[in-house]
């Protein structure tokens, strides 16, 4: 993974306020790449909580209104948006007061820089 990859998504984590980390894990919950500040909001990315991520987004598509592709948490003090960009899940986590709609907007924004991380997933 390059350093403009690591470079870019550090960038956009300083464009959201109150956004805490961007982290990109494969479907299992291996973490490929994290950025953050200097918040410790490490409950989010225990090992267990990802991974039930990808379960809750199948149970979701099973609604018969087609494949989700964001979960939205919201927690007293954080807030965690998970997408599905399979074979990669991103989280990013962000304080109460975050603006959500300025973490969805980045979706579109992030496909280009994901297709090397996908690549490489793929090929594992």
């Amino acid at each position: 993974m390059t350093d403009e990859v690591k470079k870019y998504f550090n960038g956009l984590l300083h464009k959201v306020n109150g956004l805490y980390i961007i982290q990109v894990t494969d479907r299992d919950g291996v973490p490929l790449l994290r950025v953050s500040q200097d918040k410790n909001v490490d409950f989010a990315l225990m090992p267990s909580f990802i991974p039930t991520f990808a379960t809750a987004s199948e149970q979701a598509g099973k609604l018969g209104l087609g494949r989700n592709k964001v979960i939205i948490s919201m927690y007293s003090n954080y807030q965690v948006v998970q997408m599905n960009k399979l074979p990669l899940i991103l989280t990013f986590v962000g304080g109460e007061h975050c603006n959500t709609g300025h973490i969805l907007a980045l979706e579109h924004q992030l496909d280009a820089h994901l297709e090397d991380i996908k690549l490489a997933v793929n090929e594992a």
